[in-house]
């Protein structure tokens, strides 16, 4: 009974507290004044942005604390129960299908493989069907102005963003996106989409959320990253026991086919380079151990994780059957 009554109050006294007001905080007057000075924003509007901003606790919630290596939501299993199991392929191929004029006029001007623009579609949005639902601008507000792991980062962002709204005509309070911000089809950060994203059906607007645009802004982002066409992407090595606990694995370890060689690693078909990124991809009961080339390392300049490189790419071979 004691525990109910203390929820009770609780609740109540919750409830009846004053919504956070962003103005009140000085970083938020100093990034004002920068954003004047700076960049020549109109003081009032952005005023008004502020006094309109909302505190996001539950996004908040999500970057306090230590990062969690080996959290559910970037598993290996979950990308391949949720967005690489059979009826999510049938459904990528139908989307190549429809969008295929687009993805080979990308593949061709921007010389990206079709299956590899493809992956990056059903990866972040399933073509369009999960875009986010957060308010761009609360996550961002938020995120810059409270303590968390990646305030820096988010801070650069939300200047980013409202750059990117002025270019583009967008009401910074309108944006829908994911939690962290990010907006569109293949769910770019502000700086990402100022710098990538393409008018690429010319009806003279730069939308992240129409899928031709989209699909050249990613293609546009793995040549400009020095994607070489018909290199590899990754070979599976002869690793077969159930797991691995020899070298640190990972997309930025990279050590010699000669020093892998030693450690008794190998690749099952032919690897062109001296150097290869040592994979692992942890299964419900095994391990499976990659050699990564330099097109493997693009993709997750992306994303830096070894499992969503390894979601497109396998994505991008179950295409082909």
């Amino acid at each position: 009974m004691k525990k109910i009554i203390i929820l009770i109050l609780f609740l109540s006294i919750f409830s009846g507290a004053k919504e956070y007001q962003f103005l009140d905080n000085k970083n938020v007057q100093n990034f004002i004044n920068n954003m004047v000075t700076k960049y020549h924003f109109d003081r009032v509007h952005l005023e008004y942005l502020f006094r309109n901003a909302k505190l996001d606790r539950d996004t908040l919630a999500r970057y306090v604390g230590k990062r969690r290596p080996n959290r559910t939501d970037g598993s290996w299993v979950r990308y391949k129960d949720k967005l690489i199991d059979p009826k999510s392929i049938q459904y990528y191929k139908s989307q190549k299908r429809k969008y295929y004029s687009t993805l080979k006029r990308a593949s061709d001007e921007y010389r990206v493989p079709i299956n590899i623009i493809v992956g990056f579609l059903a990866i972040e949005s399933k073509f369009g069907k999960y875009t986010g639902d957060f308010t761009v601008w609360n996550s961002l507000t938020t995120l810059s102005f409270f303590n968390n792991r990646k305030r820096k980062y988010f801070y650069s962002q939300l200047k980013q963003y409202l750059l990117l709204c002025r270019e583009q005509n967008y009401d910074p309070l309108a944006l829908k996106g994911s939690f962290a911000g990010a907006m569109g089809n293949v769910q770019q950060m502000p700086s990402i989409q100022r710098r990538f994203l393409l008018d690429y059906n010319n009806d003279g607007k730069k939308n992240p959320w129409d899928m031709a645009d989209a699909i050249g802004s990613i293609a546009k982002f793995l040549r400009s990253k020095g994607w070489e066409y018909g290199g590899n992407i990754a070979i599976k090595s002869n690793f077969r026991a159930k797991r691995y606990r020899g070298l640190k694995t990972g997309y930025n370890r990279r050590y010699s086919i000669s020093s892998l060689a030693k450690a008794n690693i190998k690749p099952i078909s032919k690897f062109n380079k001296n150097y290869a990124y040592l994979l692992k991809v942890k299964d419900r009961n095994s391990d499976e151990i990659w050699l990564g080339d330099k097109n493997f390392r693009i993709i997750t300049r992306y994303n830096p994780s070894t499992n969503y490189g390894m979601a497109i790419f396998k994505i991008s071979q179950r295409l082909e059957d």
